[in-house]
């Protein structure tokens, strides 16, 4: 019996050995379409277009070619069912035992700049994907391969008696998180597009419907704790290189990206210390040995174990300084040679290099929740003090000004209820994740107290609005000059009053921050 096997692909990699394989030592014909057929002909192949295979010729310009019964029907056919073989029979349809497609490059071609809706369009392969799930959908009687890479595998299965149910089922898993993918691909570009093109449709800033896909980028020892399975999925690595250390965990890979988001706040020299994904002490300065120094100072415990980034290259003092303690990750743009000598010392310590785009993306995040998840857009708003409303008769110090912006950008990374004490590009006491902003000053007022650090003449920042004036008058009574805070209260006026009664600075700026 013949057997057929039809080859259509976009990527060319590595297809002529493999055809040349096919046909010469494993005995198929081979069916094509348009420019693989060509290129396997200019080596001397014969090969037969599908076109003259299912007696109907190509037409509209290539878009419709292999939509045919007789190449379906040669893919679905269930070869030990009785009724197929005989419709197959009589309608002239035969086998095709091997199917090798992989798609128009839509993803490549849309991220190119200036590319025009109508050239993204024809890039959507349709034939292709039909091919595909077909032969997937029979992956019992069907090798289906999408991915240029699997050639060798396909040969050497070909090549042996072993039955080949397993690798065909596993090339089809393979063909339908792939098509998913493409799809996936078309509609969020289509969706973005109609954001300027009316015609399409008016959408928000979120799809009707959302698909997540990524590849599985590493098996994970476990999640949280070590009775939970995980994996890490995604491009993540590709942002880091790890240059010495234990495999990335799953905790140690939530504190990167909240230390990758945070660092990316600042210009100047800064160094943040993380711990749970929440920063217990951060510092700009004219040199990082200086910031870590002042970011160390907040918080002299917490940073046991913990994460340490830095936006400068880290050289050999700073490094020596770090070594001092425990922690388990260090990330930073680049490393001295001395700076990694020392730290080479330290077998399990996680290095990493940061890459490119290290500040405050424009992603989105994701929550699982029972049933499906939750989206938004990741909180990154621009601080801009013009926009910000003094609302106390006296005006804050150039000082205070400073120390608030500071803090405002930290405040928004610490988990809520969140309040930090700033002082001059430093951070001075944090308290994170309390059921009261109450609690989460006196827990920063504590630690700023066991770290020996004065807080007065210190700003304190608050992620959202102060609903009492009790917290700010417990701030202005740990010796808190200036306050920041969205503002929003149906109690803002007695806050404010309060902050006049003690003579503070504050700052309204209208933007909540959030961070459960």
């Amino acid at each position: 019996m013949q057997k057929y096997a039809l080859l259509s692909v976009s990527d060319k990699t590595g297809l002529v050995p493999f055809a040349k394989s096919l046909a010469e030592e494993h005995g198929f014909s081979l069916l094509s379409t348009g420019g693989t057929a060509r290129l396997l002909r200019e080596v001397g192949l014969e090969v037969t277009d599908v076109s003259e295979h299912t007696g109907f010729p190509e037409m509209m310009d290539g878009r419709v070619k292999t939509l045919h019964p007789k190449v379906h029907g040669g893919l679905l056919c269930l070869r030990d069912n009785p009724s197929h073989r005989e419709a197959a029979e009589s309608h002239g349809v035969e086998m095709i035992d091997l199917v090798v497609v992989n798609l128009y490059p839509f993803e490549e071609t849309v991220a190119r700049p200036g590319v025009y809706l109508a050239e993204a369009i024809e890039q959507i392969d349709i034939g292709g994907p039909s091919m595909l799930r077909s032969a997937a959908k029979n992956h019992r009687d069907v090798t289906v391969v999408c991915d240029p890479q699997d050639y060798p595998r396909v040969l050497d299965a070909l090549a042996s008696s072993d039955d080949q149910a397993l690798l065909r089922a596993e090339l089809a898993r393979k063909v339908f998180a792939r098509t998913a993918a493409y799809d996936t691909a078309i509609s969020a570009y289509l969706e973005k597009q109609a954001e300027v093109e009316p015609d399409l449709g008016e959408i928000s800033g979120f799809p009707s419907k959302m698909n997540l896909e990524a590849e599985k980028a590493m098996t994970l020892r476990y999640g949280e704790n070590p009775h939970q399975q995980a994996a890490l999925y995604g491009d993540f690595l590709d942002h880091f290189q790890q240059l010495q250390g234990k495999e990335l965990s799953f905790n140690n890979i939530l504190d990167v990206s909240s230390a990758a988001y945070l660092i990316g706040e600042f210009e100047r020299p800064t160094v943040a210390i993380l711990k749970h994904t929440n920063p217990c002490g951060a510092a700009s300065a004219d040199s990082l040995e200086e910031a870590w120094e002042h970011a160390f100072a907040t918080d002299r415990q917490a940073p046991f174990g913990g994460i340490i980034v830095v936006n400068n290259t880290l050289d050999l003092g700073l490094a020596e300084k770090i070594s001092e303690i425990f922690c388990e990750v260090i990330i930073a743009p680049g490393f001295t040679d001395d700076a990694r000598s020392v730290f080479e010392k330290k077998k399990n310590l996680r290095l990493l290099v940061s890459k490119a785009g290290f500040g405050a993306e424009t992603l989105r995040e994701f929550r699982s929740i029972p049933g499906g998840f939750l989206a938004q857009d990741r909180d990154q708003k621009k601080i801009n003090p013009k926009q910000f409303e003094v609302a106390t008769e006296r005006q804050p110090t150039d000082l205070e000004w400073r120390s608030m912006l500071f803090g405002w950008r930290v405040v928004r990374h610490v988990k809520s209820n969140a309040i930090v004490y700033s002082g001059d590009e430093r951070t001075l006491g944090v308290g994170a994740g309390q059921m009261s902003r109450v609690d989460s000053s006196r827990i920063a007022v504590w630690k700023a107290g066991e770290a020996g650090l004065d807080l007065k003449g210190s700003a304190v920042c608050s992620d959202a609005f102060f609903p009492f004036a009790d917290g700010l008058l417990a701030a202005a009574d740990a010796g808190a000059t200036a306050a920041i805070q969205p503002g929003g209260s149906v109690r803002d006026d007695e806050v404010v009053a309060a902050a006049n009664e003690r003579g503070m600075a504050m700052v309204l700026t209208g933007a909540r921050h959030f961070k459960h």
